[in-house]
């Protein structure tokens, strides 16, 4: 346990490397921490932090600078957090309208670069079977078949069928009709088990069709795998703390295109309440370990559902990342939910 005065040269020390980036030297925390304590003594306590792994020496400074642990004491110990402008959360809100719930994870992650200037990451649920409220043939042409899909979330999917015989438009209404009678609001896979078994009665080529339909939605639907979205990567090019270091640089950049890594990182993420802040190695991750990550989950009425996050340097102003990140996982799940 550190005592009070440690506590609070250390949280000086933080705050002002974060703002200004160069190592914190003796004279100017005495200047600034607001304690009557002389250099010698400042000195004598940051010699103390450093043997206790808080804060280190750059060999190129008399100064200091925080180590991994410094911040993980600084965040869980001694930060307070910052409230957002009211023309901030005005913003946020405007970006993140449940009228535009194909563009809510894109909006999401943009938002979080744009007010941090790091990169905003959105990790989103794999799809859920969808529900088929209707379908629809229509005639293209002699023997090419528009098929229409709808799901219960109102996403709609078009796929062209092609028939090895001539299909009268009349057919396809009759098999649109029998169809959605049957089988609207079950998933193609339980239209699947039970399209020979319902329909007996249809002609051949009739239940051809169908079953051409239900595997062409297959395919269609089969992409179930978790939306990931990432946002500015680019400011991660304009931040010297990483910059200039070109090959962690390149294996940071890998890791966003490798996505499985991230993903699981911000799954283990949603497994807790409230914001979860992985700084350096905590992440478990190499191309991390100069970086922290402010996630937190957002839900659908009460159902985690994914996770928000940014990315960026250990040095990251966390008073004011962590708001960013809590009130967009807030307002996200506000806006998914409003939709059902």
């Amino acid at each position: 346990m550190l005592d009070e005065r440690a506590r609070l040269l250390l949280k000086v020390l933080i705050e002002r490397y974060i703002a200004e980036g160069q190592p914190v030297g003796s004279r100017a925390l005495s200047k600034v921490s607001g304690l009557d304590l002389s250099p010698a003594t400042i000195r004598n306590v940051m010699a103390d932090l450093e043997e206790q792994g808080y804060i280190a020496s750059p060999h190129t400074s008399a100064g200091r600078v925080p180590t991994a642990r410094g911040y993980r004491f600084f965040v869980d110990s001694l930060l307070v957090v910052k409230p957002l402008e009211r023309g901030e959360l005005d913003e946020m809100e405007g970006q993140l309208r449940p009228a535009e719930p194909e563009r809510l994870i894109a909006h999401a992650s943009s938002l979080l670069s744009e007010l941090t200037h790091f990169a905003g990451v959105v990790v989103a649920p794999r799809r859920a079977r969808p529900i088929i409220r209707h379908i629809e043939f229509l005639s293209l042409s002699e023997k090419r078949i528009l098929l229409i899909i709808v799901t219960e979330d109102g996403e709609v999917q078009n796929r062209i069928l092609f028939s090895d015989r001539r299909v009268e438009q009349n057919d396809l209404v009759a098999a649109t009709n029998l169809f959605n009678e049957h089988f609207a609001g079950r998933t193609l896979e339980d239209i699947q088990a039970r399209l020979k078994d319902e329909v007996k009665q249809l002609r051949a080529d009739m239940i051809a069709l169908m079953t051409a339909a239900v595997e062409a939605g297959s395919e269609v639907m089969q992409d179930t795998t978790t939306q990931y979205v990432v946002s500015g990567e680019r400011h991660l090019l304009e931040v010297d703390d990483l910059s200039s270091n070109l090959d962690r640089l390149r294996e940071l950049f890998g890791l966003f295109d490798q996505r499985s890594s991230l993903i699981w990182l911000l799954d283990l993420a949603s497994r807790a309440e409230g914001v979860q802040i992985f700084i350096g190695q905590e992440s478990g991750l190499a191309p991390l370990d100069e970086c922290s990550v402010v996630a937190a989950p957002f839900d659908v009425e009460g159902q985690v559902v994914g996770t928000v996050g940014v990315i960026g340097p250990t040095r990251m102003a966390y008073s004011r990342v962590i708001p960013i990140v809590d009130i967009t996982a807030r307002l996200l799940s506000s806006a998914l939910s409003s939709r059902h």
